[in-house]
C-alpha cells in the first residue's frame, strides 16, 4: 500500500468506534481459615485477635479458633464468638481449614493433624527445623509461606520488622526493671533525675532492634553508645533518631572501655551465616561492675556475648561475674497482646487480599512480596536455601506458579 494512503487510512481510524477493553472480573474467594492455641511453652502470642477475626467474618469468610488460643494474650473464647468466630474444642476440626495461620511452627503432633492440599503461613525459625520437618510437609503436599520471608510495600521484612521494633523497645523496658534492687541490680533507675548522671547504656548492633532500643533508652534520659560493623547503618541511625548520639564501629579497644563503664549491655548483632557474630569475651564482662545487666536479644541465633546462656521467660536470668544475664528468646511473647497485634494488622490485609484476588494460587502469581515468603508449593520445595541445605529436591517458585 502507497505509505501515503496508509497513514490516511491509520489517521481515519482514530474516529472510528473501537473495541472496548474491559477488565477481567475477578472472583471473591470465601475463605476457610483456622487459628490453632500454641503449643510451645514460652509462646503466647495468637496470629489473628477477635478484631482481625471480626473483619475477616464480616467479608464473608469463616473463622474456626480453637478453645483457649487467645489466653496467652489475654483474649477470650467469647471476644473470638462474639467476632464471629466459631470455637473450636476439638484440635482436630481447627486442621480440618483449608488455611492455617499460626505464630510458631507447626509441632510434630500438629503436622500429623494437617490435611493434604492444606496452606500453612507461620514462622519457620529455620535453623531449628529439621529434614523431617520439610519431608513431612511435602507429603501433606501443603503450601507453606514463613513470617520471615513475607514483603512490605517498601520491600522491608514485614514480621520480622514489627518484632525486632517490640524486641528492641522492650530490652530496655526489662534492663530497667533488672537494674532495680528489687532484682539485685545497681539499685538504679534508667535514666536518672536532675543533678544525678543518667544510666549507661552501650547497644550492639544498629539494625531495628538496636535503633528501637536506642530511641527508648534516650526517651527514658539514658545516656546511650551504639557499636555496629557497618557505618551505613550507623549514619542510618543518626537519622532515625533525629538527634547526635554517640555511635562507633566495633573496635574492641574502645567497645571494652565502654562496656567496662556501662550499666547496661543491650546484643542485638544480625546473624552472620547462621549466628550472631560473638563480639564481647568473658574478659570484657569480668570488667563490669557488679550489679550491672545484659540482655541479649541475639540469643535466638546463638548470641552476641560469650557469657549469654539462653533461659526461659520462666528463669530468664543468670548471674556471671556479678552480672545478671537476661538470655530469653523470643522477647515480643513477654508483651503477646502488642506483639498479637502488630501480627494481625500485618496478616489481616494480606488474607483479605487472597480473597479478593481469587485465591492463593491467584495471590502467589500476582503478589510477589507473598511470593517471597513462599519456601513450599502443593508439596514442592521452593527455597533453595533449604533444598541445599537438607539434600532436598526444590524447584523455583516462578517456574511453578508460571510467572507473573
Amino acid at each position: 500500500m502507497n505509505p501515503e494512503y496508509a497513514s490516511l487510512a491509520w489517521s481515519l481510524g482514530q474516529y472510528l468506534p473501537q473495541e472496548e477493553t474491559l477488565e477481567i472480573a475477578r472472583h471473591q474467594r470465601q475463605l476457610f481459615i483456622g487459628i490453632p492455641k500454641e503449643t510451645r511453652l514460652q509462646e503466647k502470642r495468637v496470629s489473628l485477635i477477635p478484631d482481625a477475626v471480626a473483619l475477616l467474618t464480616a467479608h464473608g469468610h469463616r473463622v474456626l479458633v480453637e478453645t483457649g488460643a487467645g489466653e496467652g494474650a489475654k483474649f477470650s473464647d467469647h471476644d473470638y464468638s462474639e467476632a464471629g468466630a466459631e470455637i473450636a474444642y476439638d484440635r482436630k476440626a481447627v486442621f480440618a481449614s483449608d488455611i492455617i495461620v499460626k505464630v510458631e511452627p507447626p509441632s510434630n503432633e500438629e503436622l500429623n493433624l494437617m490435611k493434604h492440599k492444606q496452606l500453612i503461613l507461620s514462622a519457620i525459625q529455620l535453623k531449628a527445623r529439621n529434614k523431617s520437618f520439610f519431608e513431612n510437609l511435602m507429603r501433606k503436599k501443603a503450601t507453606a509461606i514463613s513470617f520471615e520471608g513475607l514483603l512490605d510495600e517498601q520491600g522491608q521484612f514485614a514480621i520480622v520488622r514489627a518484632m525486632s521494633e517490640i524486641a528492641g523497645n522492650t530490652a530496655v523496658l526489662i534492663a530497667a526493671e533488672y537494674l532495680s534492687n528489687v532484682n539485685s541490680g545497681k539499685g538504679y533507675m534508667m535514666g536518672g533525675v536532675s543533678g544525678i548522671p543518667p544510666t549507661n547504656i552501650v547497644i550492639l548492633g544498629a539494625g531495628t532492634v538496636g535503633s528501637y532500643a536506642a530511641r527508648a533508652a534516650l526517651g527514658l534520659g539514658a545516656s546511650v553508645k551504639v557499636f555496629d560493623k557497618s557505618i551505613l547503618k550507623l549514619r542510618r541511625l543518626q537519622e532515625l533518631l533525629h538527634m547526635p548520639v554517640y555511635t562507633s564501629v566495633i573496635n574492641p579497644g574502645i567497645l571494652s572501655k565502654s562496656i567496662a563503664n556501662c550499666d547496661v549491655l543491650i546484643g542485638a548483632l544480625r546473624p552472620e551465616n547462621g549466628r550472631s557474630p560473638c563480639v564481647v569475651t568473658e574478659e570484657m564482662v569480668k570488667k563490669m561492675s557488679p550489679g550491672s545487666v545484659i540482655i541479649d536479644v541475639s540469643i535466638d541465633s546463638g548470641g552476641c556475648i560469650e557469657t549469654s546462656e539462653l533461659c526461659t521467660h520462666d528463669r530468664p536470668t543468670v548471674t556471671k561475674h556479678g552480672v545478671i544475664h537476661y538470655g530469653v528468646p523470643n522477647i515480643p511473647s513477654r508483651v503477646s497482646r502488642t506483639a498479637s497485634f502488630a501480627l494481625s494488622n500485618i496478616l489481616t490485609p494480606l488474607l483479605l487480599d487472597t480473597a479478593n484476588r481469587g485465591g492463593v494460587e491467584e495471590t502467589l502469581r500476582s503478589n510477589l512480596n507473598l511470593q517471597k515468603g513462599l519456601y513450599m508449593y502443593n508439596g514442592v520445595l521452593t527455597s533453595k536455601v533449604i533444598g541445599e541445605w537438607h539434600n532436598l529436591p526444590y524447584s523455583a517458585a516462578s517456574l511453578l506458579l508460571g510467572g507473573i
